[in-house]
C-alpha cells in the first residue's frame, strides 16, 4: 500500500530579537534555509519495530518545517506555527509514539508541541514538548519527544523502550566531563561547594555543605566548573560576562522563560530606582532618624495616574520593564508599594506578628540541647510571670486545655550565638509564650531573651524575661523585646522556612525525577510542573544571595554563618513532616478529628496514584544522601507510600513555597515589623542607651534594628521575590491542556481544579466579610 500523507502542526518560539547575545540569529537561520539547512522531523512507531533500527520503533522519512523563511521573527517571545507533512503508512508502520527532531539552523528554538491531524484511526496524535532544541552540532545524540500517552516502564511498548532508556542516559550525563554548557541537558548532583571566594582570604571562605556529618545538606545541580585555584575543594565561581548575564549552568529547560527573565530584570530595575529614590531623600545610611523616615519609603513622590489612556498604553507594550515604569494602579514612581501591614493601620506593626508558633507541651519550656555540652538551657519563665494574664486559669489548666503556645527559637540559635555575635550582629535566642484567648487570637504573655554564659557553654544560658507593658519605659522595653523576637523569626523564616525547607530540599527531587523517570512516566507528568524554575532560582541564589558576602549575609543576622547554621538545622529535617496535616499535628496546631467535615484527608491526594521505588531510592541515597540512615524515609513499596510522598513533595513545591515566598512583602515589606538584624543588645538601666530609650523610644528602636542601607536592599529583595511573573502557572493549571491523553487523569485533574476554585471563592468571601 502506498504511503499516506499525514499533516502536522508544529508550534515553537523562535529565538527572538530580545536576545542580545545573538542579534543575527534570525538572519542566519533564514540563510540556512536557503542552503537547505532546515529543521526536520521523523516519526517513530510505537507499535512496529525495525530490525535495522536496533529493534526499535520504525522511522518515517524526514519531513521538513514549511515556510520558515516566510515566518517573521517577533520582537518578543511569541508562538510561531508551521506545517509539516509526513509520508506514513499506518498499516505497516503502526501508530506514532515519538518523533526525532534535527535542528540544522544556526540557533536554537523552543519547541512547544506537535500535533498530527486526522491520523487514520485517531482524531489526532499530540506531542507535548516544551523544550529548547539546539543545533544538531551541539548534541552527540538525537533529540526525541514522546506522545502525551503515559506508560509505566513495564507497560512501555517494545518499540519505545530503547529510546526511553537512551533519553534517560543522556539526561544523566553518562560520560560527560568538564564544565557543562547551556545546551547540555545533564541532571547530576553536587555539593554546595560554590559559595565561598577563598582567593579573597579567610573571611570569604565557606565550608562545603553536603557530604559530611558536620555539614549535611541537600544536593544541588552539577555545573562541572573547575576547582578554585586557592582551594581545590571549592568550585570556582562565575566571573566576567557570565556573571553580568547571570549565565550559570542549569539544564536549559530549567532556566527562566524569556518572559520571566525580563520580568525579573524589570522588577530588579524598579527596586533599584526605589532604593535610589529613598537614599536621595536621606543621606544617613546607618539608621533612620524617625519612624516617619521609614514611612517616607512608601509615601510622597509622584503618584502615577490611574486612567484608561495610560492603561491602554501599558497593554500595548510587550516589555514588563517598561510597564513597571508606567503603572496605572496608583502606585508611586520610585517609591515602594505600601505593605498590607500598614495600609489600614500605621501602628499595626507594633503588635506582635510571628509565624511558627506551636502548642506548649510543658511548663516551664525545656531545651533539647545536650546539658553535658551546653549546661542548663531550660527556660526561666515562671508562673508568676504569666498567671495574671491567662483569664483566671491556672497554668496547669491553661496547659491541659491547650491554651498555651510558644514561639521557640532558643535551641536553633543558641549553639551559633557566640559566632553570630562575633560579627556586627547582636542577637538573642528567644522564647515567646502566648495565650489562646476566647476570640481565637494569640496574646503574648512573656518573652525570654537568652545568651551563652560568659564563662563558657557548660554554665548554661543567661536568661532575661520580659512581660507585656503599654506605657512608660516598661512599654518601650517590651516593644524592643518584641523586636528581638521579630529578628529571630524573620531570619529563621528566610533561611529555614523559605530557603532550606522549600528551595534547597526540593532541588534533589528535580534532579532525581529527570534522571530516573522518563517524560512518559505518569509520576513525571504529575511532578514536573511543580518544579518549574526551581533549579534556576537556586542557581541564582548561590550566585547572588546565599554566597559569601551575598545579599543574605549582608542583610540577615547570621551574617557569614547563615548557610552553615541552616546546615545544622537540616540535620533535624524530616520529609514526612513537611506537608499538611503532619506539620500542624507536629506543632500541636491541629488534632485528629474523624468527625470533622474534612478529617485529615488532603484534597491534593485525590488524584495522585501510581508507583516507582527507584525514584525514591535515588533521592534518599544521593539527593539527600547525608540523611540516608534516617528511619522516617518512606519505603516506597506501596501505592500509599507513593501517594503520601507525591502529596508532600507537591505541597512543598507549590502551596508551601507560595505561602512563605509570595506572602513576604505584605508583612516584611515594612522592616520595623520584621527586622532582619539587631545591632545592639537590650540597654541596661543607667546606660546612655537606656536614657535614649526613655527619651526617644522610636529612635532607640531604629538604632537597634536593620540599618537604612540594609533595609533598602532587604525590602527590594523581598519585593522582587513576592512578585509573580506574567507567565506564572498556578496550582490547578497546566501550561498545556493536552499534557496527557489519559482521560481518567484529565477528569481527576479537572475535579481537583474545580475544588481549588471553590476553596478560593470561600476564602475571598470570608476575607470580604468584616465579621
Amino acid at each position: 500500500m502506498a504511503n499516506q500523507r499525514v499533516n502536522g502542526k508544529v508550534v515553537l518560539v523562535k529565538k527572538n530579537l530580545t536576545d542580545m547575545t545573538d542579534p543575527a540569529a534570525s538572519l542566519l537561520d533564514r540563510v540556512g534555509e536557503l542552503l537547505h539547512h532546515r529543521v526536520s522531523l521523523q516519526l517513530v512507531s510505537a507499535t512496529v519495530v525495525e530490525f535495522a533500527n536496533w529493534n526499535r520503533g520504525k522511522l518515517s522519512m524526514p519531513a521538513y518545517l514549511e515556510d520558515w523563511a516566510g515566518t517573521l521573527t517577533p520582537i518578543t517571545a511569541k508562538d510561531a506555527t508551521f506545517s509539516v507533512t509526513f509520508d506514513w503508512d499506518a498499516e505497516t508502520m503502526g501508530v506514532p509514539g515519538a518523533f526525532i527532531v534535527r535542528n540544522n539552523h544556526h540557533s536554537q528554538f523552543y519547541l512547544k508541541n506537535v500535533t498530527l491531524h486526522d491520523y487514520p484511526g485517531h482524531e489526532w496524535v499530540h506531542f507535548d514538548c516544551n523544550s529548547w532544541v539546539y543545533p544538531t552540532n551541539k548534541y552527540n545524540y538525537n533529540r526525541i519527544f514522546f506522545s502525551n500517552k503515559s506508560y509505566l516502564p513495564s507497560e512501555t511498548p517494545d518499540a519505545l523502550l530503547g529510546y526511553r532508556r537512551e533519553e534517560l542516559e543522556n539526561l544523566r550525563g553518562i560520560g560527560r566531563t568538564g564544565e557543562l554548557k547551556e545546551w547540555d541537558r545533564v541532571y547530576d548532583y553536587a555539593y554546595y561547594n560554590d559559595l565561598g571566594i577563598p582567593e579573597l582570604g579567610k573571611k570569604f571562605a565557606r565550608p562545603v555543605l553536603g557530604g559530611s556529618a558536620q555539614y549535611p545538606y541537600p544536593r544541588r545541580g552539577k555545573t562541572g566548573r573547575a576547582p578554585n585555584r586557592k582551594d581545590p575543594n571549592t568550585e570556582s565561581r562565575l566571573g566576567g560576562l557570565d556573571l553580568i548575564t547571570l549565565n550559570i549552568y542549569v539544564p536549559r529547560d530549567e532556566r527562566f522563560s524569556t518572559v520571566k527573565f525580563w520580568d525579573f530584570l524589570a522588577y530588579a530595575v524598579k527596586a533599584v530606582s526605589q532604593t535610589m529614590g529613598t537614599v536621595i531623600d536621606d543621606h544617613n545610611i546607618f539608621h533612620f532618624d524617625s519612624i516617619q523616615d521609614v514611612f517616607d519609603m512608601y509615601e510622597g513622590h509622584i503618584k502615577l495616574p490611574s486612567n484608561d489612556t495610560l492603561k491602554g498604553i501599558r497593554d500595548a507594550i510587550p516589555w514588563t520593564l517598561v510597564k513597571e515604569l508606567l503603572r496605572n494602579d496608583g502606585e508611586k514612581l520610585m517609591k515602594f508599594p505600601v505593605p498590607a501591614v500598614i495600609k489600614e493601620d500605621k501602628n499595626a506593626w507594633r503588635r506582635m506578628q510571628s509565624l511558627l508558633e506551636k502548642l506548649l507541651p510543658e511548663f516551664p519550656p525545656t531545651s533539647k540541647l545536650d546539658p553535658e555540652i551546653y549546661g542548663n538551657q531550660h527556660s526561666s519563665i515562671t508562673e508568676d510571670d504569666i498567671k495574671d494574664h491567662i483569664d483566671g486559669l491556672s497554668v496547669k489548666e491553661a496547659l491541659d486545655n491547650n491554651r498555651l503556645f510558644i514561639l521557640d527559637h532558643h535551641d536553633a540559635l543558641m549553639t551559633y550565638l557566640r559566632r553570630i555575635n562575633s560579627t556586627s550582629s547582636r542577637i538573642y535566642a528567644t522564647r515567646t509564650l502566648f495565650f489562646l484567648q476566647d476570640d481565637g487570637m494569640l496574646k503574648p504573655l512573656a518573652i525570654e531573651l537568652s545568651l551563652p554564659h560568659p564563662q563558657g557553654d557548660k554554665h548554661g544560658a543567661v536568661n532575661k524575661v520580659f512581660t507585656p507593658a503599654e506605657r512608660g519605659v516598661e512599654g518601650t522595653v517590651w516593644q524592643l523585646a518584641k523586636a528581638y523576637v521579630g529578628v529571630n523569626d524573620s531570619g529563621y523564616h528566610q533561611l529555614i522556612s523559605h530557603w532550606l525547607n522549600t528551595h534547597a530540599v526540593v532541588e534533589p527531587f528535580v534532579i532525581a525525577t529527570n534522571r530516573q523517570l522518563s517524560a512518559i512516566h505518569p509520576v513525571y507528568k504529575l511532578l514536573h510542573p511543580h518544579f518549574r524554575d526551581t533549579m534556576n532560582i537556586n542557581a541564582l541564589a548561590r550566585m547572588l544571595l546565599i554566597n559569601a558576602n551575598g545579599i543574605v549575609e549582608l542583610t540577615v543576622y547570621p551574617r557569614n554563618f547563615a548557610l552553615e547554621m541552616s546546615s545544622a538545622i537540616y540535620k533535624g529535617w524530616n520529609f514526612t513532616e513537611q506537608a499538611l496535616p503532619a506539620d500542624l499535628l507536629k506543632r500541636g496546631m491541629a488534632v485528629r478529628d474523624p468527625e470533622a467535615p474534612n478529617g485529615i484527608s488532603l484534597l491534593i491526594k485525590q488524584w495522585k496514584r501510581t508507583s516507582n521505588s527507584n525514584h525514591g531510592g535515588t533521592i534518599r541515597n544521593e539527593g539527600h544522601g547525608d540523611l540516608i540512615d534516617q528511619p522516617w524515609w518512606p519505603k516506597m513499596s506501596t501505592i500509599h507510600d507513593l501517594v503520601q510522598s507525591c502529596t508532600t513533595l507537591i505541597w512543598i513545591a507549590s502551596a508551601l513555597h507560595a505561602a512563605v515566598n509570595f506572602g513576604q512583602y505584605p508583612y516584611a515589606g515594612f522592616l520595623p515589623n520584621r527586622p532582619t538584624v539587631s545591632r545592639r543588645f537590650m540597654p541596661e538601666a543607667g546606660s546612655k542607651e537606656y536614657v535614649e530609650l526613655e527619651k526617644n523610644p522610636d529612635l532607640a528602636l531604629l538604632k537597634t534594628i536593620t540599618p537604612q542601607d540594609q533595609t533598602m536592599i532587604g525590602v527590594s529583595l523581598i519585593e522582587i521575590l513576592s512578585r509573580h511573573s506574567a507567565d506564572e502557572i498556578y496550582l490547578g493549571q497546566r501550561d498545556s491542556d493536552e499534557w496527557t491523553s489519559d482521560e481518567k487523569a484529565l477528569a481527576a485533574f479537572e475535579r481537583f481544579r474545580n475544588k481549588l476554585l471553590e476553596i478560593e471563592a470561600n476564602i475571598e468571601a470570608r476575607n470580604n466579610d468584616r465579621t
